[in-house]
């Protein structure tokens, strides 16, 4: 992957992202906020059946996100994204695909080190996720390296949210302040000149 992003003169539509690579972003937003949701009332909770059960909740989420995010991975090598309108500045673009390759990151560290987090000292060779559904833990961790993992989980998790907030400010600033062409690379979102668009390869 090019460090600066491509950006050619899109005269006639503008190109966007194609339909599985839409999908994919979407279905991981809505698993995404949802284990945030999920995330944060689970951590609150006191011990007990309640927590427990949020918690299978927490797992089930990020074995699905993690899922996505290798399947994205492998979406985003065998198909290339579409390129930026040239108005948009080489800055931008810069930041654009370093919060891309950062979040295709996360979304796979997240998963791993909750993970690991969970297999530290566990006694069983697996936990159960949603449905009663086992899922493998990691053999041969210790107790005090899950729960090394278990802090860097919550670092990245503050990362990821942080990323999420700026990923999303700047497709709203794309979108209503600046009025870029570059906001309807991605659906529902379209040019604000309303520029024709159609599916990149």
């Amino acid at each position: 992957m090019a460090t600066v992003p491509d950006a050619v003169p899109q005269e006639g539509a503008l190109l966007r992202y194609n339909n599985g690579a839409v999908a994919l972003h979407w279905i991981t937003a809505v698993l995404i906020l949802a284990q945030v949701y999920v995330g944060f009332t689970f951590h609150d909770l006191p011990r007990g059946p309640l927590r427990g059960e949020w918690f299978m909740w927490h797992k089930t989420l990020g074995a699905a996100i993690l899922v996505l995010g290798i399947a994205r991975l492998v979406w985003r090598l065998t198909h290339r994204p579409p390129p930026y309108p040239p108005e948009l500045p080489r800055w931008e673009r810069l930041a654009a695909v370093w919060n891309h390759r950062a979040f295709y990151l996360l979304i796979i560290a997240l998963p791993l080190t909750g993970l690991a987090a969970v297999s530290g000292g566990a006694d069983e060779a697996t936990t159960k996720l949603a449905g009663g559904v086992p899922l493998p833990l990691i053999p041969g961790l210790s107790e005090a390296f899950g729960d090394a993992m278990g802090e860097t989980h919550e670092i990245l998790v503050k990362l990821t949210i942080a990323l999420l907030i700026l990923h999303v400010g700047a497709a709203l600033k794309h979108q209503f302040i600046d009025k870029s062409r570059a906001a309807g690379r991605m659906p529902p979102f379209r040019s604000p000149d309303r520029t024709p668009t159609c599916e990149a390869d």
